[in-house]
């Protein structure tokens, strides 16, 4: 009798399951068809409209969508959106005559400084055809200030606040604390301005550091003054002395007597002023259009032609798989392995005239990095190819860049840091600590290289080495870094027409900003993506082309798929072998893609 009732029990718990994952799936394939439905919609735009750009976002070059943004859990989060949709949607509403102007709502702009200077050209091109563009915001920092700042007229909350005081940088050293831990960071490196690692081995800034850090963000800093002062009719110098009081604690009325701010006004009566700019009733609701919206809308003159420019994005940390990574925080990253292969379709494809390679990284792997650029140079050999350069394309995102027809970048891109370095952790004091002893077997006199590893007892998880290398295993080490930098050298020479002597002379990892490289000759001309693709136009002897961005975009069934392989992959995993055996499988995984030579930047 028990057993029939456990059988009973069973079966009966077996049908309620299977109906919960069949109710989930069918759920999830029901949301699938209203996201692809609510995605693919064109929007209705109506008569007096207004562009309305949100500036309180994270913007990167070129945001992925996803399929469960139209649904608003638990109230709203931060808008992600793609500078490339930003741009389009400038140049659309420049020729719609249903946009009378744009609306700049201004806030905490999460991107790069050289994401600043694509949007405020659009916008004063935008300008040229007479249309008004008024700016407000509760809050201003300084990137979304310097957007704004190319307004007819900026209007600010009057308890609002504007951020204006300068740039500064700070580094935390973790030296001492790692001490504490009983752990030793060995570097292995070359270039006298490598500095992604002297967190792990000063407590202050070197002074190379320093100089290049003071160079590079004064250029920046400059570069954004001089921005605002174009725009505001307000000299450099002045400004500098507004930066000096630190108008982040002010009253607001006294940044209007500076002429930073027209004016200080709530949301309500801004949204009055659009009213009656378009000739909108008061009665009647502002049209207000999106970014989305007008992604949307077709492009005005599209081109039919077969010809192509391929815009190919690289964003993120550079990897050789898509394993989990030390650096990327659960990032985007570049992945040889999907870009190498990215670059031969583009290669093969014929109705792809010239490549746009949007290049936003700061690096990684440099075993992966030689890899993509020995696919960029078999692309050129058959097709142009012009590097656009985005926040940072700096150490391995330089590598991968040198070896292009043509390089531009923004004025105030990061890049240069032409070096590479190892690091492996020494965690012997620690594993005296611990008690912790070893003892082995070698078959020959390297085979135990760095194989000591500190598990935590019970839970079996290695952490790291538990030994120093020894001066013969250091001694190989950094003659593996120094030829990854001669090699490093020799694409940068090959890419750039120059001698080795003379990379090595602005490269030992030296960071530069954009404006700074093109008199040293590491880019060819300074621009956005738009500079770089009539570039690539006019190196492919083309002119009625369209564009297509790559790599393409997943659908929504087709990243259900994958996330749902790995996550049943993981369970399984978990379920057999244990939680703690899931975690030791994904560090080793990550271990056994970690190339030793890493070219990147860490500031």
């Amino acid at each position: 009798m028990k057993n029939f009732l456990k059988m009973v029990f069973a079966s009966t718990l077996g049908v309620f399951l299977a109906g919960g994952i069949l109710f989930f799936l069918s759920f999830i394939f029901l949301i699938g068809i209203i996201a692809s439905s609510v995605n693919s919609s064109t929007h209705e735009l109506h008569d007096k409209s207004v562009l309305k750009i949100n500036l309180d976002a994270v913007v990167t070059d070129r945001a992925t969508s996803n399929p469960f943004d139209f649904l608003e859990f638990g109230g709203s989060s931060i808008e992600k959106v793609g500078l490339n949709d930003i741009l389009s949607s400038i140049k659309k509403a420049e020729t719609n005559a249903k946009i009378k102007g744009i609306y700049l709502e201004g806030g905490m702009l999460m991107s790069g400084y050289a994401t600043v200077e694509p949007i405020r050209n659009a916008l004063l091109d935008f300008k040229k055809t007479g249309k008004f563009i008024i700016a407000y915001s509760e809050n201003y920092t300084q990137k979304a200030y310097a957007v704004c700042s190319v307004a007819d007229t900026i209007f600010m909350n009057p308890q609002g606040v504007l951020d204006f005081r300068g740039l500064a940088t700070s580094i935390q050293f973790n030296k001492q604390i790692l001490e504490k831990w009983g752990i030793e960071m060995q570097v292995y490196k070359v270039g006298t301005y490598k500095s992604a690692v002297e967190p792990y081995t000063e407590q202050k800034m070197s002074d190379a550091n320093r100089e290049q850090v003071t160079a590079y963000l004064g250029d920046i800093w400059n570069s954004l003054l001089t921005g605002i002062s174009e725009s505001r009719g307000i000299s450099v110098e002045q400004l500098n002395q507004y930066a000096d009081e630190c108008l982040t604690f002010v009253d607001p009325k006294k940044v209007v007597d500076y002429k930073l701010i027209d004016g200080l006004k709530y949301q309500d009566e801004v949204e009055k002023l659009l009213r009656a700019k378009v000739g909108t009733k008061e009665k009647d609701d502002l049209e207000l259009a999106s970014v989305k919206d007008l992604k949307s809308l077709p492009a005005d003159r599209k081109s039919k032609s077969k010809e192509t420019i391929a815009i190919l994005y690289a964003e993120g940390e550079i990897v050789e798989d898509a394993v989990p990574s030390f650096l990327s925080g659960g990032e985007s990253t570049i992945t040889a392995k999907e870009y190498v292969k990215e670059l031969k379709k583009l290669q093969k494809d014929d109705d792809v005239k010239a490549v746009v390679f949007r290049v936003n990284s700061p690096g990684g792997s440099a075993f992966a990095s030689e890899q993509i650029w020995h696919a960029v140079q078999e692309l050129r050999a058959v097709k142009p190819i012009v590097v656009s350069m985005g926040n940072v394309a700096a150490s391995g995102g330089y590598y991968i860049s040198a070896g292009a027809n043509k390089i531009i970048a923004e004025p105030t891109t990061i890049t240069g840091s032409i070096g590479i370095f190892g690091i492996i952790p020494n965690g012997a004091q620690l594993a005296k600590r611990m008690g912790a002893t070893y003892d082995g077997v070698s078959t020959n006199k390297y085979s135990n290289f760095a194989g000591d590893v500190l598990s935590i007892p019970l839970i079996g998880l290695g952490i790291l080495p538990a030994r120093p290398l020894t001066d013969s295993e250091g001694a190989m080490l950094q003659a593996y870094v120094e030829r990854g930098y001669d090699t490093f050298l020799s694409r940068c020479a090959s890419g750039r027409n120059k001698t080795k002597e003379q990379i090595d002379a602005i490269g030992q990892g030296r960071v530069w900003t954009g404006n700074q490289a093109l008199g040293l000759g590491l880019v060819d001309a300074l621009g956005g993506i738009n500079d770089a693709i009539e570039a690539a136009a006019k190196l492919a002897d083309v002119t009625g082309y369209s564009t297509k961005d790559y790599p393409a975009e997943k659908d929504f069934f087709t990243k259900l798929l994958e996330e749902s392989g790995n996550s049943i992959s993981e369970r399984v995993t978990s379920m057999f072998l244990g939680s703690e055996r899931l975690e030791q499988k994904r560090l080793m995984n990550a271990w056994s893609h970690y190339d030793y030579r890493q070219a990147i930047l860490l500031q």
